[in-house]
């Protein structure tokens, strides 16, 4: 059987894996085909942040989470740019390459044949978003457009360098992760995402596929409108991270046999609520709805105790998706 680099490869790129990758998130990803390694850190002196995904209390750009103590992220604290700064008086973090890459050979020792992925963690307008406040970030796109754009180019740059350090390093493939999407729909218009950001993320997953990366993408929310679009600026693996608010069935007409997906069961319902059984049938769903035989799928698994997950349910999560096969889209059993 083929290793997990060469399996997620092969999903990516439509070649016939002969079985469906699966990876593991905050938990066990030695079980699972592909390892993360992160590449933001806290503030300066602040190293434990470097190494444990969940200690996000002061970021490098200056934002703060508040932790309650519950094992999530935590939730913003008092913006640190309480006026939307000009381009000219800000700046991106310094680099910190040193630091920053340090634990990359022991990780790629652990790493072995998976496949390797490089993560920015939170990334661009989210991180915007943390930086002045969700609803003067808001304000600032619509209202100081000409103010607000630079900024925002200053953060994705940034995100440039760390993918030539990642690059640079061996890694397969680059991680974002910005939210886009509520419960019922995205969180600006259409258009106006088009208009601002789809050229901006073009131009950043260019950048990524120059270096020979992959573009992850993951996305809360309803995402629906937009998903396209993410294919067509070279998403490579697109992460719909909340399946249960999103319109599968559109999104598998426009883009099964296209656009690599990787799906949870959603933390919000089936794997939290659901039976074994339950977990089982949604993993053959969605795989009908948007995975082939060729490919095109990617099984995702997170732990999510903070939730109300069981631990029958965490491990039924990883059972359904490793039972998933080619066979399973031949015989008819798609899930339409």
């Amino acid at each position: 059987m083929a290793a997990g680099r060469v399996i997620i490869d092969r999903a990516i790129s439509f070649r016939r894996p002969d079985r469906v990758p699966v990876i593991f998130f905050n938990r066990d990803q030695t079980d699972g085909d592909l390892m993360m390694y992160h590449l933001s850190l806290g503030e300066p002196g602040d190293t434990d942040s470097a190494a444990d995904l969940w200690d996000w209390s002061i970021n490098e750009w200056g934002y703060r989470l508040e932790s309650l103590g519950d094992g999530t992220m935590g939730h913003p604290v008092t913006p640190c740019w309480s006026e939307l700064p000009d381009v000219s008086d800000v700046g991106p973090p310094p680099l910190r390459e040193e630091e920053r890459m340090a634990g990359v050979p022991a990780f790629l020792d652990e790493c072995g044949d998976r496949y390797r992925l490089a993560s920015l963690d939170l990334s661009g307008f989210t991180v915007y978003t943390l930086l002045r406040g969700f609803e003067n970030a808001m304000e600032d796109l619509v209202l100081e457009p000409d103010r607000f754009m630079p900024v925002m180019d200053l953060i994705l740059d940034f995100e440039c360098r760390q993918m030539d350090l990642a690059a640079g390093c061996g890694f397969d493939g680059i991680h974002f992760a910005d939210d886009w999407g509520t419960q019922s729909g995205l969180m600006i218009s259409p258009s106006l995402w088009r208009t601002v950001f789809k050229p901006r993320f073009r131009r950043q997953f260019d950048h990524a596929h120059d270096l020979e990366l992959d573009v992850w993408y993951h996305c809360c929310g309803n995402l629906t409108e937009i998903a396209e679009d993410f294919h067509d600026i070279g998403v490579d693996v697109l992460n719909i991270s909340q399946p249960n608010v999103v319109d599968l069935e559109a999104v598998g007409r426009l883009l099964r046999g296209r656009q690599c997906f990787m799906m949870p069961i959603s933390y919000q319902t089936v794997s939290i609520q659901g039976t074994p059984h339950e977990i089982h049938a949604e993993a053959q769903r969605m795989y009908g709805l948007l995975g082939t035989e060729a490919g095109g799928f990617i099984g995702y698994v997170e732990e999510y105790g903070c939730m109300g997950m069981s631990e029958e349910n965490f491990l039924a999560c990883g059972k359904a998706f490793r039972s998933l096969n080619p066979w399973t889209l031949a015989s008819g059993r798609d899930g339409r």
